[in-house]
């Protein structure tokens, strides 16, 4: 009896619960990320989320401890600045080309501006990063569509483990080394298939093309705050390129099919839940 409790011993695997850092996007991004944290949580993982304390979506969750920062807008302010912008890019001429990639202009002023100032107040802040720093975390858990979370990632030295679901000008593509050949894969926003014209394969490489461009003024601010914070010269993508793993909230049922690196992994449908069962209704 005692030969066989010892040998039941040897088969249990050993486990250890972690320090994860969460650094979230706000908006539908924080809704797919957030039934993660939140398991990671139960499972007995000492998880710490950090967000603005003026946010659209962000609040605490279950299972976690949340930390605030103070950013330079209040709620009022932010929800202005949104529905404006909203507005903005909704109104825009999406029939051609060229009306596309004005949009997509428009589209990454926006984001350029927002995650600019989220950057700085968390890292201007001395008393937050100096608490993060004190932690001593296992790992990092951040949706790179928000900057800031590759930044502290390497400020700290941690293992970073992206969530995302496409990036606006296409970084993860050359962060996660994943080959993307114009001729066979469209490229985002262009609505084109995988079974392209002549034209449409000329425009998608000029899409190509494009995106380094895009990336440079999209990270343009926080690139320079990112080389301030780390001491060297340095670009958001080259920090991005040392994850050491992308968790990609897609599948190739709706996407078209791409090679991929070993340390991507695809989650579509991650989240979801078993649908209850419709009522019966008497129809009479």
């Amino acid at each position: 009896m005692h030969t066989g409790l010892v040998l039941s011993l040897c088969l249990v695997v050993s486990c250890r619960a972690g320090k994860l850092l969460v650094i979230p996007a706000d908006g539908s991004h924080w809704t797919g990320m957030k039934p993660l944290v939140e398991e990671l949580g139960r499972r007995g993982n000492q998880v710490v989320v950090v967000i603005p304390e003026v946010s659209g979506s962000l609040g605490p969750s279950e299972h976690t401890i949340t930390l605030t920062y103070p950013v330079p807008y209040t709620r009022t302010q932010l929800q202005t600045i949104q529905r404006a912008n909203l507005d903005t890019i909704m109104a825009s001429d999406t029939s051609n080309d060229i009306s596309r990639m004005w949009s997509y202009y428009q589209t990454l002023t926006v984001l350029r501006n927002y995650t600019r100032n989220n950057c700085d107040s968390l890292l201007s802040n001395q008393d937050m990063m100096q608490t993060l720093r004190e932690q001593a975390f296992d790992a990092i858990l951040t949706d790179p569509f928000e900057p800031l979370g590759v930044i502290v990632g390497a400020l700290l030295s941690l293992p970073a483990i992206y969530i995302q679901n496409g990036l606006p000008c296409g970084t993860d593509l050359e962060a996660s080394q994943c080959p993307s050949p114009p001729s066979y894969t469209p490229g985002r926003f262009t609505h084109f298939t995988d079974h392209m014209t002549l034209r449409q394969r000329s425009v998608n490489f000029l899409w190509a093309l494009l995106r380094p461009l895009a990336c440079r003024y999209l990270y343009s601010d926080v690139n320079v705050i990112a080389s301030e914070i780390l001491g060297r010269e340095t670009t958001i993508p080259e920090l991005m390129k040392k994850a050491s793993l992308w968790l990609e909230r897609n599948d190739f049922t709706f996407e078209f099919p791409r090679p991929l690196m070993p340390n991507l992994v695809m989650i579509g449908g991650m989240n979801f839940e078993e649908p209850n069962e419709l009522p019966e209704v008497a129809i009479s």
